[in-house]
């Protein structure tokens, strides 16, 4: 069946416990389980006619679509009869955000042209904290990076984008705020977070959906609605394969 809103964030909080045990968010294991189960609900409403590759799910191998540029390994790729006809890409933010937030954007912009020049459609999901840790370099904690209304401002102009103008615009983003219960303390270093967020990763109120902020976004971005975007995104993907 199918991943309904709570039991995506429950694949959220399982990924990021992988995180904590790993030590690195560079790690394919928590991608595994984010992925593999967003790959298997894609599976799930595409149907048998299609195969989708994916870490975590069937081979366990990333798809590769060719794009318009350069050839790009995919993090989730739907195909029909060996040809690729779709591609999900996932980014899931745990560190160090407003040193790299645009960095994130650019490359976001960049791989989607490449592939939707291609006339195949390519999707985001973009998964961040309210408060993400800021480490300096070694590992000290420094400082919270505070997600707001105004430093999602290029998401905002993205979701105002017509994909059928702009090819550097993914034709659905889903952009999943979290809030994650806060410690009644500072931390000194990545371990010490590591530590106290394992220690409480069965608290029922650990993770929610964030409303810090509103919903704005026009018809590109989908806010925490994981359901709305599996169907938009299949109905945008297999439309047009007819």
């Amino acid at each position: 069946m199918m991943l309904d809103n709570y039991g995506f964030l429950n694949i959220i909080k399982e990924s990021f416990e992988t995180y904590l045990y790993v030590g690195t968010s560079r790690s394919t294991a928590k991608l595994k389980t984010l992925h593999g189960h967003i790959a298997k609900d894609i599976q799930e409403i595409f149907g048998k006619e299609y195969d989708v590759e994916s870490q975590g799910f069937g081979n366990d191998k990333e798809g590769t679509i060719e794009g318009r540029y350069y050839p790009k390994n995919v993090d989730i790729t739907v195909l029909k009869k060996g040809t690729p006809i779709a591609g999900y890409a996932v980014k899931f933010v745990m560190r160090n955000y407003a040193q790299n937030s645009n960095n994130y954007f650019e490359n976001m912009l960049g791989e989607t042209a490449n592939i939707r020049s291609k006339s195949i459609p390519y999707f985001q999901i973009f998964i961040i904290f309210e408060k993400v840790p800021y480490y300096k370099k070694g590992g000290a904690f420094q400082r919270y990076d505070e997600i707001s209304e105004k430093n999602v401002g290029k998401y905002l102009a993205l979701s105002k984008d017509n994909p059928d103008t702009y090819y550097h615009t993914p034709d659905k983003t889903l952009f999943i705020l979290i809030s994650l219960k806060e410690a009644e303390r500072i931390f000194t270093d990545e371990k010490d977070y590591a530590n106290y967020y394992k220690s409480r990763i069965n608290d029922k109120d650990l993770f929610s959906y964030s409303n810090k902020i509103r919903d704005v976004f026009d018809n590109s971005v989908i806010l925490n609605d994981y359901e709305k975007f599996i169907r938009k995104t299949y109905y945008i993907a297999e439309g047009k394969t007819k």
